[in-house]
């Protein structure tokens, strides 16, 4: 008898129903309402399993407002082909169509994180993923073009929104198994855009996830990489905001080291701090490696030369222009540093041989870069010509008129 008592417990309890906390969200028909009652009954429910059938049925609530609206859009389609007039088109809700699409992105995804934990006999058997990912992966491209719709009317929340869902499932394992070649060509420039618009939103953990995504694609990275270390260095507030992006730039340089834009940023960052040690010490390491890193030679001249050490800025400055010979901006803080060695010699050899240095360097500059768009190297070049031919020499006069 108590053999027989205890498998009926057992059997009871193999084949309890839904949890009250359970039942009551499946009674909703309301996604609103439904998704509120989750938020407070989840603690409440059972198991995984009945977590994930929750969500699961947000889903579906959230599906039933799609199939409505692109079945709006379906009909218009074929009322257009069959000649329907303008003004017969049937109109449908955009924005609701978008907004249900990344709740069911969403609902699934979370939906997905419950399935996939271990059921009673310790098996992971998911019940919902393969059913949610069809589905959802057939109808998630209307937020590309709504996010664009969005984004022309300056709507940058909505914009944001709708990309960013369309970015978060296109990487969510949930849907790794679906077919991701046809948005291939510009699911990186989609997730670029969804970066600039989080950081406008002050989102930067969301900013960076997004940018981290876009440089994946080789038509996206450097855009992406220039856009996040500016996003990075501006609207620091205080030294935990500054210490924040140290630390972010700290793991994007352990991941590219060779990454010179990097390198430069986090130099950067700690000037701003006035931490010359560190500076010091990540130019040195850096340099160990990478003896030909452009950015690490060149910010060492401009710190010799903040130091009004010429001899060391020239130095470092020459091997900088080697690194990166069609850099203007280096010949001319390179043309700067042999001015100024000529100014401060008493020997007159090496005040016309520092001078006619200054002047290689300046006319190269001049070279690279005639308009002084990146460099305006004009006075400094006419100075040197003045103190090695003199102020009445055809030579300084024309570069006079440069100037």
């Amino acid at each position: 008898m108590m053999m027989m008592a205890m498998m009926l417990v057992a059997s009871a309890t193999a084949f309890a129903g839904d949890s009250d906390a359970l039942k009551a969200v499946m009674k909703l028909k309301i996604y609103s309402d439904a998704a509120q009652l989750v938020k407070q009954n989840l603690n409440q429910m059972a198991n995984a399993s009945e977590k994930a059938k929750a969500y699961n049925y947000l889903v579906d609530l959230a599906m039933k407002k799609v199939s409505k609206e692109t079945g709006t859009i379906a009909e218009n389609q074929v009322g257009m082909q069959m000649g329907r007039a303008a003004n017969e088109i049937v109109p449908y809700d955009t924005l609701g169509l978008a907004d249900a699409i990344c709740d069911a992105i969403y609902n699934a995804i979370e939906c997905n994180k419950y399935d996939q934990q271990p059921n009673a006999k310790g098996k992971v058997a998911p019940k919902f993923a393969e059913k949610n990912a069809q589905r959802i992966w057939a109808v998630r491209t209307h937020l590309v073009n709504i996010g664009q719709e969005q984004a022309h009317k300056e709507t940058k929340d909505n914009a944001l929104k709708y990309w960013g869902a369309f970015v978060d499932s296109g990487v969510d394992p949930l849907f790794a198994a679906m077919n991701h070649e046809p948005e291939k060509e510009y699911f990186g420039q989609v997730a670029f855009f969804s970066g600039r618009y989080a950081y406008e939103a002050k989102d930067m953990d969301r900013a960076n996830r997004y940018f981290e995504i876009a440089k994946k694609d080789p038509t996206q990275k450097e855009d992406a990489l220039n856009f996040q270390l500016y996003a990075l260095r501006t609207g620091l507030k205080n030294h935990a905001d500054s210490v924040a992006s140290i630390n972010a730039l700290k793991a994007m340089y352990e991941a590219e080291p060779e990454n010179d834009a990097i390198l430069d940023a986090l130099y950067g960052m700690y000037d701003g701090l006035k931490d010359k040690a560190a500076q010091v010490a990540l130019l040195d390491n850096h340099l160990a490696k990478y003896p030909n890193s452009f950015a690490a030679l060149a910010n060492k001249g401009l710190m010799a030369m903040g130091e009004n050490d010429a001899v060391k800025g020239a130095e470092w400055l020459r091997k900088a222009a080697a690194a990166k010979p069609d850099n203007a901006v280096i010949y001319t803080y390179l043309g700067i540093c042999l001015s100024s060695l000529a100014a401060t010699t008493e020997d007159n050899a090496k005040i016309k041989d520092y001078y006619k240095q200054a002047i290689e360097a300046f006319d190269k500059a001049k070279e690279l870069d005639p308009e002084k768009r990146m460099a305006n190297w004009g006075y400094n070049r006419y100075q040197a010509y003045y103190g090695l031919y003199g102020e009445d020499d055809a030579r300084t006069k024309a570069a006079e008129a440069d100037r």
